[in-house]
């Protein structure tokens, strides 16, 4: 296998290899489609509107729960910025400081 970064930037080759270990699972895939299909009914109902920078959140970050209760629109920096995304890989917080 090749180099999966180049500086800071993604290879070819390693946007495959993320899809191929991660990404085509079968529960990132029923993940993907449940915040799909949220955006979706969000675009219907007017909520939300292309190019508009606005996310559909979900509350108990569940993507899989599109119960309207758990459901809100906020901006891509709000989203981006919950405590439950902060946690994941490529986070720049030190472990020390997330309690584990």
């Amino acid at each position: 296998m090749g180099e999966l970064w180049v500086g800071r930037k993604r290879t070819p080759e390693g946007v495959a290899h993320e899809y191929s270990r991660f990404q085509s699972s079968k529960k990132a895939k029923r993940d993907r489609a449940a915040r799909n299909k949220a955006r979706r009914e969000a675009l219907r109902e007017g909520r939300v509107h292309r190019g508009d920078g606005k996310e559909i959140d979900h509350v108990d970050s569940n993507p899989r729960n599109n119960r309207s209760s758990n459901l809100r629109v906020v901006s891509r920096r709000t989203n981006r910025a919950k405590k439950e995304n902060s946690r994941r890989r490529g986070s720049r917080r030190i472990k020390s400081s997330w309690g584990l």
